[in-house]
């Protein structure tokens, strides 16, 4: 038996730190563990990709040594991003998926986004996964593998129907595994198109692979400053979630994106379903039904995201984070590089100027995303004492996902982080007196159960 690292295994997704918690033992377990999961529901093709961190080329050889001795054939795509495998998955009819990715992780992690048929793997279905490793339950054979090559493919995929006009836009792949599919896009969209770090390098030279960090975006706000570029787009290490600012440098939020995409769907898709995040403003929710969208708030995680889509049907998706997702791409995953097209042809549909798109937008005072370190065996208990304490107050609370508390300054989250061992908060008023109230009724909450506060410049 190896010495397989259960610490590894998250709610949506199986990731560590390389030679700590995370090595070649693990990938090549985890590789039989999934292969003798397939095997046992019938099916004997998974398609394999990896990102570009200086680790997964050899954790992705010793994954496909162990979906091989599970007796399942290896379909390798080689190096692209996460979306690139999820498009793999449909267009070679696998059985399913595994992408070696640290998504935007710092460069010594790494990990495995997978899929099992053509739906998302997560949750008790990871935990199945590791109690399989763990006794060492698996089948035997002398699988095949095979190397494809898919970028073409996938790259003339997120082109067809393109209805968008021309734009000079400036694109940061972050030395991320979006690059070589960007290079290619880029050469066949109508523009002008300038393009930042789009070699891949495992050590992230330029910047880390975040868009989420308004600091990742500065090389890309300086090339559309010095251009006189019309906008900008950035995706994170592994392809999966984008970031965008307008020709004056603004950042455009992925709350802000998905109420863009709404408006130019909903004029194809009236009255239809629009799905944002718990951490999302309320003001998209109030644009989505302004538009005559039905909007709907659910817990943050991509698979949810998607289960959730396919539940109600619902053509658009969106998160905080940057993940979008359309229906009419491989059920609804999410392709930061899919997204840059859509926004393209949503900002062509909607008067051709983002930067008066973004102006239009409501001003309010918001936090980032806040962090707080908190243990995995402790957070999810804080965030039941934290519901308990509103409860007793007799607070406004939304419990999708964690507490949602409504207030006459705003709203104000805490939630437990389904990647990390933080505590993520977040806060929104119209003023910043208000946002200073807010954050001190999370930060009394966090007090009270332990976790040191925060003091946010606003």
């Amino acid at each position: 038996m190896h010495n397989f690292h259960p610490t590894i295994l998250r709610e949506y997704d199986i990731r560590g730190v390389i030679d700590e918690t995370l090595n070649e033992a693990d990938a090549r377990a985890i590789g039989r563990s999934f292969g003798s999961i397939v095997r046992r529901q019938g099916g004997s093709r998974v398609a394999v990709g990896y990102d570009g961190r200086l680790s997964s080329p050899s954790l992705e050889q010793a994954l496909v040594m162990g979906l091989r001795e599970a007796g399942v054939d290896a379909l390798r795509i080689g190096l692209g991003a996460t979306p690139m495998l999820y498009y793999a998955v449909y267009a070679l009819n696998a059985d399913g998926g595994i992408q070696i990715t640290g998504s935007h992780n710092p460069p010594n992690y790494n990990g495995f986004k997978m899929m099992l048929g053509h739906a998302p793997f997560f949750g008790d279905a990871i935990k199945a996964l590791g109690a399989v490793a763990a006794r060492g339950d698996w089948e035997s054979g002398a699988g095949d593998e095979q190397s494809i090559d898919l970028l073409d493919q996938y790259v003339a995929r997120l082109l067809e129907g393109f209805q968008g006009t021309g734009f000079r836009i400036a694109w940061d792949a972050g030395n991320g595994a979006a690059g070589p599919a960007l290079e290619k896009l880029a050469a066949r969209l109508p523009g002008e198109h300038v393009l930042l770090n789009s070699r891949v390098d495992g050590t992230f030279p330029a910047h880390h692979p975040d868009p989420t960090v308004e600091a990742n975006l500065e090389q890309l706000k300086q090339a559309v400053a010095d251009g006189g570029l019309d906008f900008g787009i950035a995706f994170d290490g592994d392809g999966d979630r984008i970031g965008a600012i307008d020709g004056k440098g603004r950042v455009i939020w992925g709350d802000q994106l998905l109420a863009i995409y709404a408006e130019a769907l909903l004029k194809q898709h009236p009255g239809a379903i629009v799905i944002g995040d718990v951490k999302s403003s309320q003001l998209l929710y109030d644009r989505i039904a302004a538009l005559g969208g039905q909007p709907l708030m659910w817990k943050t995680g991509h698979s949810l995201i998607k289960a959730k889509m396919k539940e109600t049907g619902s053509p658009l998706a969106g998160e905080m984070s940057g993940h979008v997702f359309f229906a009419d791409r491989y059920y609804g995953f999410d392709d930061a590089l899919y997204a840059g097209v859509r926004l393209i042809e949503a900002v062509s549909a909607l008067g051709g100027d983002l930067s008066v798109l973004k102006s239009a937008m409501p001003e309010l005072v918001s936090t980032p995303e806040l962090r707080f370190p908190c243990s995995e065996e402790r957070k999810f208990a804080v965030i039941g004492e934290v519901m308990a304490r509103l409860g007793a107050d007799g607070a406004q609370v939304n419990d999708i996902d964690g507490a949602r508390v409504n207030t006459a300054d705003g709203w104000w989250l805490l939630r437990a982080s389904n990647t990390q061992d933080v505590l993520v908060a977040r806060a929104e008023s119209a003023s910043p007196d208000g946002l200073e109230r807010l954050v001190a009724q999370i930060n009394a909450q966090l007090a009270a159960s332990g976790v040191a506060a925060v003091t946010v410049a606003h």
